[in-house]
């Protein structure tokens, strides 16, 4: 269950944003139009289900138009409302700000509960849900390109796109209205696991710190970290896949259904397969169950990623929290009341607006990939693998030593599109850390969330004044 704590979820955000803003010295109606959403779209329209009819609610908030298009995800919950949509628009324009992609932030949601309806119920959902985006000029791929986000995938990603087509058969660029799809949709390769792996990424570059580490009492780099992840979903999982294989171990797993503890270790793909086999990760060989999910958010660990919704850290459990790092694999799971708490206990959180914009990162790929019309690597792939095989074959002759075929094919590898996708998100992901981290080194005393908030600020700030908008 969600603490709500003192604040709503967008005041959270704002509360943030005032919090960095003080360390800067722009004019105040400046600020103030990058912290207020430009545009909320609340729409209702029918769904019929069985014999009977419901009226269900909908939103799509742009909450900065700085750069266009905007850029965010789309979420199926219950659970949404108008607060939680422009809290998430807000965060994507900040998040789309400090891993430099040129996109402003919007989100979109829709009040239902998608394991209530069957496959045609939800594309009758979704199309609807686009063809209103479309009749108001909420989407295209200059104007706002939608993304999935909880309780949407590939699938969703993928009637989007083709309504938008068939609203406008002309529009070469259709497919670049909306990311996430499917690779035969015009998807791209690494999209999937993009949030996750950037999670991992933004992780080992923070543990790698060693002035860091040394002041909250771990040692640098990953291996032997012990981590729990809060969710299994797409971030969750693949989060807890990437930091496994790069030689953490794995204690302590939490789903909705509960909680499981190992401290000697679990077996990521053994947890999954035993899910699958009896829908749940409780009672799994060799671990303790916890009954509540959110029990795992204090168990004794090196590093906590909440992987699941927003607000799971509260003023009411921050004080029981053991983890040295919370790295936020999840949209806003720390209140601004618990990050109080957790700043005097010296714990370091890795902010959301850094951390999960993995998939943003990848989404912008894919963007361009569908607006070039050509997959990435396509044109270079075998220009360079025949180039380095020119240059192996000379230092063979020079050297008169050759080198196994096995040898010669990885050291003339070529980049496909996965390599390219995957090179980028890493890049990303370490060129984002070191400039918050070094802001932070500039304003003593304030968090690593606090240093992405200027940073994103600031970066928002200089272009609306290279276009002469303020004085």
């Amino acid at each position: 269950m969600k603490d709500q704590g003192t604040h709503s979820f967008f005041e959270d955000v704002v509360r943030n944003f005032d919090l960095a803003a003080k360390h800067l010295s722009y004019p105040a109606g400046l600020l103030q139009q990058i912290k207020e959403c430009n545009s909320i779209y609340h729409f209702k329209f029918p769904v019929q289900s069985g014999d009977n009819v419901e009226v269900v609610s909908a939103w799509r908030v742009e909450h900065s138009q700085h750069k266009l298009p905007t850029k965010g995800g789309i979420r199926y919950s219950e659970d949404v409302n108008e607060d939680e949509v422009m809290a998430l628009a807000a965060l994507m324009t900040y998040k789309c700000a400090v891993v430099d992609v040129p996109f402003g932030g919007a989100k979109g949601g829709i009040k239902i509960n998608p394991k209530k309806y069957n496959a045609n119920q939800l594309q009758r959902i979704t199309r609807r849900y686009a063809a209103e985006l479309i009749k108001k000029n909420f989407i295209g791929p200059g104007i706002d390109v939608p993304a999935p986000d909880y309780g949407t995938g590939e699938r969703e990603m993928a009637w989007i796109a083709d309504t938008y087509s068939a609203f406008n058969p002309m529009a070469i660029d259709s497919a670049a209205c909306v990311t996430g799809k499917p690779i035969s949709q015009g998807g791209i390769r690494g999209r999937r696991e993009a949030t996750g792996k950037g999670v991992f990424f933004g992780i080992r570059e923070a543990v790698q710190k060693v002035d860091d580490m040394k002041a909250i009492g771990l040692k640098p780099g990953l291996h032997g970290k012990k981590i729990v992840v809060q969710g299994l979903g797409n971030v969750g999982y693949h989060a807890a896949k990437f930091l496994e294989e790069g030689g953490c171990v794995i204690v302590g797993l939490a789903e909705y259904e509960g909680a499981i503890y190992n401290p000697k270790g679990l077996d990521v793909e053994a947890v999954m397969k035993h899910r699958k086999e009896t829908k749940s990760i409780l009672n799994f060989k060799g671990a303790k169950n916890l009954k509540n999910t959110m029990d795992a958010l204090e168990l004794e660990c090196d590093i906590l990623v909440p992987a699941a919704l927003e607000k799971q850290i509260s003023h009411e459990n921050a004080p029981r929290i053991k983890a040295k790092i919370i790295g936020e694999g999840a949209n806003g799971p720390t209140g601004s009341d618990a990050e109080d708490i957790l700043q005097k206990k010296k714990i370091m959180v890795i902010p959301d607006m850094y951390l999960n914009a993995g998939g943003v990162t990848v989404s912008y790929f894919e963007w361009l990939k569908n607006l070039q019309h050509v997959r990435m690597g396509r044109m270079g792939k075998r220009f360079t693998e025949t180039s380095y095989g020119q240059i192996i074959s000379t230092i063979e002759k020079m050297t008169g030593k050759s080198l196994s075929h096995i040898e010669k094919e990885k050291l003339s590898m070529g980049a496909d599109e996965i390599d390219l996708v995957n090179s980028g998100l890493e890049d990303t992901m370490i060129v984002a850390y070191n400039q918050i981290a070094e802001i932070r080194k500039q304003y003593k005393g304030i968090t690593l969330r606090t240093a992405a908030f200027i940073n994103a600020i600031d970066k928002i700030a200089k272009s609306y004044l290279e276009l002469g908008i303020f004085p």
